[in-house]
């Protein structure tokens, strides 16, 4: 029979190497704890006309990552445009984000709303605030309460919502061309082809909020500069600089659209938001 070699230094060394394999198990399961605890819900909300797909390049990104997204299209627009009617309101937004966030069951999620749904998601805040653990606007509408989308707008978008209350329609005409201010011009030909009619009662109902947003523990404003003139949204830049609550970005290279202009940059701006 073959003994074992067994030494006082070999016991010491075949300790040390026990302790070593245990403390990297051990910090194998921490990372993939810390991984587990690091991966970040986000509820994305699109703007007027568009509908969940203009975030299909943003929610691709972050999905790679391991994060779980929610892309959401209102009532009447993108694959839901089937239900377009004049009883849709900014009360049907609304409760198209609250139930999305209600029957999923989510908690802990970062709420992104863009340009229009600033409004609806400011709504819904009033039902989900606690679940919210931050929010962030993207060239989005701050409204007050009492407000209404067609009071916070201004120039030839206003005027085609006050020409299509008086005429009547669902929702204004379609745009047939988009500056670049808006979007690049390899992604326009897209956008105008996804884009819908946008339900007009969303524009003309007034807000009700008591300040639900303003308690979300973390509050993020992305402005897009070059996306000019537009006051409303200079303005809630504005206000968010001034109050430390808000932390507030500046995309200089990117049209209105940034999920389509920057993807990659707003997405790393969405996990530092988060």
């Amino acid at each position: 029979m073959i003994k074992p070699n067994v030494t006082r230094r070999s016991m010491i060394n075949g300790l040390a190497v026990g302790a070593g394999l245990a403390a990297a198990g051990s910090k194998g399961v921490i990372g993939a704890t810390r991984a587990q605890s690091s991966r970040k819900t986000f509820v994305l909300i699109p703007g007027v006309t568009n509908g969940g797909w203009v975030w299909r390049r943003v929610s691709g990104l972050l999905e790679e990552k391991g994060h779980k997204v929610y892309a959401l299209t209102l009532t009447g627009l993108g694959e839901r445009s089937h239900l377009l009617s004049k009883d849709i309101t900014l009360d049907t937004h609304v409760t198209d984000i609250v139930n999305v966030i209600k029957w999923e069951g989510l908690t802990d999620f970062c709420l992104v709303a863009f340009s229009y749904s600033g409004f609806p998601a400011s709504g819904a805040l009033e039902h989900i605030s606690n679940g919210a653990s931050s929010i962030v606007w993207l060239d989005a509408f701050k409204p007050e309460n009492g407000e209404k989308v067609i009071d916070v707008l201004s120039g030839p978008f206003c005027e085609r919502i006050q020409k299509s209350v008086e005429k009547g329609e669902i929702g204004p005409p379609l745009l047939t061309s988009l500056p670049l201010t808006t979007v690049n011009a390899k992604d326009a030909p897209f956008l105008l082809a996804k884009n819908t009619p946008h339900p007009i009662g969303t524009l003309l109902q007034p807000i009700k909020l008591s300040g639900a947003l303003e308690r979300v523990p973390k509050k993020t404003y992305i402005r897009l500069p070059k996306n000019s003139p537009a006051p409303a949204f200079d303005k809630a830049l504005a206000e968010c600089k001034a109050d430390k609550s808000w932390n507030t970005f500046e995309l200089t290279d990117s049209g209105h659209m940034a999920m389509l202009d920057a993807p990659e940059r707003l997405t790393d701006l969405l996990l530092q938001a988060a």
